[in-house]
């Protein structure tokens, strides 16, 4: 067995030595580098399959787990060292990279490389350990736009669901970059980009934050509420619910800084995706009561005029695109039950849940009616009434059937 394992050892290891001779040395030009690297995955792709195919015809359960960790573990060294590579570069002065004939497209192609590596949290993590957090993060500075929003999708990827990441790009310094690129970027593509990865920088993040409250951010959520783009919009807005509906101390700041008059305008865009994040929005500053923030948005006849014009354009609407605005039907519903007190006219025609649909807060009951007897048997027992007391003699007892003894009609 261990002789069967050494040989296959040496095949799995002569065959990966065909990528390892592949990969990109130093000395030659980047675009022939990276076509060696295309070359190299796919000559490894094909090794691994090969082998997998003949051990799955000749090779024990024990063998084929072992090449199965094997080839895992090769495949896991080879993206660290290619971390280091893209590490490497990513620290030479971009004086240097130009005078070897790189160009801003390269780098570009680079960062897409490294996004898809860093898919993976452990890799993730790794980024810092090879020494490619920080190169990554002062590209953020670039004097190409379209690099600044690469860097910046790289970050996003890095640090979403990401806590060790997350405050690893902290200490490296890598918010203030980006909230420069959020707030002031000359590029509405780097802009929001920027706001894309500070916002998964902060999720779940206290320290992410309370800097990004200390740095003027909601300002800058603020004119991104004000731009034409709606994917800025969106992408404000989303980050926006998320800091009202973690902290309603929050509310009355956003209120002071006019939030309500512009969610209230964006309401009746055109765009069903920052309409709905709209009310999401007022929703949540509608539920917070400690400040008045409610009676804040219920005086205002504007609210209620908004709010009736998206019932009569969604009474109006064709039965497929009732489907569609299923979550904006019920945001209309619940805002106006919250700030009126009352269901909306939606509620009263059935159309905020409709036929065949089910609403979000009240899943459907699959189970209740088969335990239901279940449930009032107990209850029924603990308090019979005076007649029940007596056991007429048929097997029953108060009207419960016994579940022990023959069944009536049966006995003997």
């Amino acid at each position: 067995m261990a002789g069967d394992r050494m040989s296959w050892a040496r095949l799995l290891k002569w065959s990966l030595s065909y990528m390892d001779g592949a990969r990109p040395s130093r000395d030659i030009r980047w675009g022939e580098g990276k076509w060696r690297l295309v070359i190299s995955s796919a000559v490894f792709i094909w090794v691994a399959a090969e082998a997998s195919l003949w051990c799955a015809v000749l090779c024990s359960e024990e063998e084929r787990r072992w090449l199965a960790e094997a080839v895992e573990r090769h495949m896991a060294e080879d993206v660290v060292g290619r971390l280091r590579e893209i590490a490497l570069l990513m620290r030479t002065p971009l004086s240097v990279l130009e005078a070897q004939g790189i160009t801003p497209e390269d780098i570009e192609d680079l960062l897409a490389e490294l996004q898809v590596h860093v898919e993976s949290i452990d890799i993730a993590n790794d980024l810092h350990s090879v020494g490619g957090l920080v190169p990554v993060i002062r590209y953020l500075r670039n004097t190409n736009a379209r690099i600044r929003a690469k860097v910046a999708d790289v970050v996003t990827t890095v640090v979403q669901n990401n806590p060790t990441s997350q405050q690893l790009v902290m200490e490296a310094s890598g918010f203030e970059p980006l909230v420069s690129n959020f707030t002031s970027d000359p590029d509405l593509t780097a802009r929001i980009k920027a706001l894309g990865a500070l916002s998964s920088l902060i999720r779940n993040n206290k320290p992410g934050v309370a800097a990004f409250r200390l740095a003027n951010g909601y300002a800058g959520l603020r004119d991104a509420l004000n731009s034409e783009s709606a994917r800025f919009q969106r992408k404000a807005l989303s980050l926006t619910h998320y800091l009202l509906s973690e902290s309603h101390s929050d509310c009355s700041v956003f209120a002071q800084l006019g939030f309500p008059r512009l969610m209230m305008r964006l309401v009746s865009s055109d765009d069903s995706g920052v309409r709905e994040a709209a009310l999401g929005g007022l929703l949540e500053l509608a539920k917070d009561t400690t400040l008045g923030n409610r009676s804040l948005l219920a005086d205002q006849d504007r609210l209620r005029r908004l709010l009736w014009g998206r019932i009569q354009s969604i009474r109006m609407m064709a039965p497929e695109d009732l489907d569609a605005a299923r979550e904006e039907r019920q945001l209309v519903d619940s805002l106006w039950i919250a700030c009126y007190h009352e269901p909306s006219t939606l509620n009263r025609e059935g159309l905020v849940v409709l036929p065949g649909e089910e609403s979000f807060e009240q899943p459907p009951d699959v189970a209740g009616r088969f335990f239901e007897p279940l449930r009032r048997a107990p209850l029924q027992r603990a308090a019979p009434s005076p007649d029940e007391r007596s056991d007429p003699g048929n097997g029953t007892l108060g009207g419960i059937m016994l579940l022990l003894g023959p069944a009536p009609g049966n006995s003997e």
